[in-house]
């Protein structure tokens, strides 16, 4: 019950009111994972920055499973298999953030796309972790089996090979 596993990886690229950038980062993202993204959309109204509520600001996509392991150790190359620890939160996960596409191994420059960045979000989770998203009873994950961010470190360095640095 205490093995660590992933339980998803999220690729996120914002594109703020440009229309233009939306469409080349739902490209992007189908290049690099081969499946189709959605489009994110505000929910405020900030007028200094030109938002409004159903204004369409960016795009994501989900990959579980194999799938996403796979793909986690192609970003991790991106970045040189090096992570700092304040990329990991007090629950395990990690995010990073990659400047240029181009850096992922196996991905081509596509002209039509330009030079484009995006986040990556690694969630990780312990058998019994769907206790807080089931239906039926939900219930809070015990503090003795969330995982800390010590336990999500010791296991990226496992399970790909990198390193961790010291706070920057």
């Amino acid at each position: 019950m205490k093995k660590i596993r992933i339980e998803k990886l999220t690729l996120n690229i914002g594109s703020g009111k440009s229309q233009e950038t939306l469409e080349k980062g739902m490209k992007l993202l189908k290049n690099i994972t081969g499946l189709t993204p959605v489009k994110t959309t505000s929910t405020k109204r900030i007028p200094n920055w030109g938002l409004r509520p159903g204004l369409q600001i960016g795009c994501k996509i989900t990959v579980r499973k194999a799938p996403a392991k796979e793909l986690i150790s192609r970003l991790l190359q991106a970045k040189d298999n090096k992570l700092s620890q304040s990329q990991f939160d007090s629950q395990g996960n990690v995010s990073f953030g990659i400047h240029e596409y181009i850096d992922i191994p196996g991905i081509k420059y596509d002209p039509e796309i330009g030079v484009m960045g995006l986040q990556a979000s690694i969630t990780l989770e312990r058998i019994g972790f769907r206790i807080k998203r089931r239906k039926l009873q939900k219930r809070t994950i015990s503090a003795k089996h969330q995982i800390s961010k010590d336990e999500a470190i010791e296991f990226i360095k496992n399970e790909f090979e990198t390193q961790i640095g010291e706070e920057e």
